[in-house]
């Protein structure tokens, strides 16, 4: 299928204030250098209709929830193009359907928006942090702080206000959504991914459309991010291989950095027991032609290191007996 010249560019987003932001960037860049109009189609999605009930999400994690209207609105025409969270897509393909661009990527670790300008180390013991984060509480966790770990929902605002209304005393957020939406001052750290690795695809955009539409190799062309692309090829295959084999939290963070013969791909893996007890830690490289290949292994690694034995026991926060690490 392809569109008329002439006809506008549909590009579907969720309703909340990032993902309007985040499609917005994309609109913006589609008009600029492919010279069609664009316009953005609100889609709700399950994701969006279980945070404001207030409800769980499935699993605890949001990967596929945010997704499938907006998928399904592709494959049913009324939309053209989708954007989302890279971190929120599955890792298997979905039919019919293309990831056409990675577009530049923002700063993809974690931040603090803590009460009186606090860092995390400068919490008192027993500070209530909250996350909705699977990943992130094994990390803060396993970081033996001595702060309590509480479950959090909501929006960016919803969050935000419960620091200062002293719900909490502190949140753990995605950098690249506070830059997004011009929020970043309510930071007060931003996390070494030494202490805290992100979520596989963090702070990058997923630009998909029909995989039989004239549009998809023009996007590619138009948006897609050399760089960002390879990164993020190793960071969710990974994130892919490590879900075979188990359910640990997994953070993952990958770079293309110049090295002496050229471009090289840095990858950085952790999985986790939830409560952080136990962890399987390694790194890589490799050539960025190969990335996905280069995460595949480094999983494989790990999995062969423990990580599949990281189930949901108690254990010692401090006993790091499994932790392996490799080219640190």
């Amino acid at each position: 299928m392809s569109q008329a010249v002439s006809a506008p560019i549909r590009v579907g987003t969720r309703a909340s204030v990032l993902a309007t932001t985040q499609s917005q960037l994309v609109a913006d860049q589609i008009a600029e250098r492919l010279g069609r109009p664009v316009r953005l189609v609100e889609i709700s999605t399950e994701g969006d209709r279980s945070q404001a009930a207030g409800t769980p999400l499935a699993g605890g994690s949001s990967t596929g929830v945010f997704v499938s209207a907006l998928r399904d609105a592709l494959l049913d025409g009324r939309v053209d193009v989708a954007v989302h969270s890279l971190k929120d897509l599955p890792t298997y393909p979905a039919e019919g359907i293309a990831l056409v661009a990675i577009p530049g990527r923002e700063d993809p670790r974690d931040v603090v928006v803590a009460r009186d300008g606090l860092t995390l180390g400068e919490l008192p013991v027993g500070s209530r942090v909250g996350t909705g984060s699977p990943r992130r509480a094994a990390q803060l966790h396993a970081l033996g702080l001595g702060v309590e770990v509480a479950g959090l929902r909501g929006n960016v605002d919803t969050r935000i206000r419960k620091v200062r209304t002293g719900e909490y005393d502190a949140i753990v957020l995605a950098r690249a959504g506070l830059a997004r939406i011009g929020r970043l001052d309510e930071a007060t750290e931003v996390l070494d991914p030494l202490q805290m690795l992100p979520a596989p695809g963090q702070g990058a955009l997923a630009v998909e459309c029909r995989d039989d539409d004239d549009l998809a190799a023009q996007l590619r062309e138009a948006l897609d991010d050399p760089r960002a692309r390879a990164a993020v090829e190793a960071e969710r295959a990974v994130l892919a291989t490590l879900e075979g084999g188990c359910s640990a939290p997994i953070g993952a963070l990958a770079e293309v950095v110049e090295g002496e013969d050229g471009e090289e791909l840095w990858v950085r893996a952790i999985a986790l027991s939830p409560d952080g007890g136990l962890s399987v830690r390694r790194s890589a490289t490799g050539d960025p032609a190969d990335a996905a290949g280069v995460g595949d292994r480094l999983a494989q690694e790990m999995l062969a290191d423990g990580a599949a034995d990281l189930d949901g026991s108690e254990h010692d926060p401090l006993d790091h007996s499994l932790d392996k690490v490799q080219n640190p």
